[in-house]
């Protein structure tokens, strides 16, 4: 039977805003992706989610990213190594914090935004995402786009590895997101989006934006929170999926 993950960045407010709609996405998704603080996220939206998640059997992962609130850590930077694995230590240790408390625990680190397309190419950038993951010394699984520099990276550091897709995403005939300052870079029709991610999670193809077929096999499926109607069509999507055969289950 084929089976796939579904995850979702959540938790992406701050103080009284809040962007996600947390409990209804936790209903749908399988592996829950918390901010920690640096890119979105406070300590009483990082304990509520965990608590929200832990209640219903969601897995809780870490999504890391550069210290950047005001940008959504989206916005490129360069920041030293060294600097860089102690800060996302920080926040898996954060995270985990809030987790063992709700009777959980942090199941696998995710990388957010400007980070997560820095480690695809960057060797550099992603030994330093590594090494923050294994400082916080859990052996955790951590996700990311296939044949990126960042999983390759991973493996060799003995931490285990879960290839992702995005089904509302444009990808080039490389197998890399397109840009989101580049137009058509984010899929915004429902159909396309719930037929793409039964594509990716069956075939494990995806047509790029040059209308070549490319490979991109993915054990965990990202649907992003931050979208209007988010909700709905995480629901379309997994109806879909479970509907045409495809167990709906976490990776860890």
């Amino acid at each position: 039977m084929t089976r796939i993950d579904l995850n979702a960045d959540l938790g992406e407010g701050f103080g009284r805003w809040r962007l996600t709609d947390d409990e209804q996405l936790l209903s749908v998704v399988t592996s829950a992706n918390v901010a920690c603080g640096f890119h979105a996220g406070d300590a009483a939206t990082m304990r509520r989610v965990c608590e929200l998640a832990a209640a219903r059997g969601v897995r809780i992962g870490a999504q890391v990213s550069y210290r950047d609130l005001a940008g959504f850590g989206r916005r490129a930077m360069d920041v030293p190594s060294d600097e860089l694995a102690a800060e996302v230590a920080y926040q898996i240790g954060a995270l985990e914090v809030f987790a063992r408390a709700a009777g959980s625990r942090v199941a696998y680190v995710k990388p957010h935004g400007a980070l997560y397309n820095r480690v695809v190419h960057d060797e550099e950038q992603a030994a330093a995402v590594v090494e923050g993951v294994v400082l916080a010394g859990a052996g955790l699984p951590v996700l990311g786009l296939p044949s990126s520099r960042f999983l390759k990276v991973a493996e060799r550091a003995g931490l285990p590895v879960v290839t992702e897709a995005f089904a509302d995403r444009a990808y080039t005939q490389e197998g890399t997101l397109v840009p989101r300052a580049e137009e058509g870079a984010v899929i915004t029709d429902a159909e396309t989006i719930v037929e793409r991610s039964l594509e990716l999670a069956r075939s494990g193809m995806v047509t790029a934006r040059s209308g070549e077929r490319v490979p991109v096999r993915a054990r965990s499926l990202c649907l992003h929170g931050d979208t209007p109607g988010a909700v709905g069509l995480a629901r379309r999507v997994r109806e879909r999926l479970e509907s045409s055969g495809v167990r709906v289950e976490a990776f860890v």
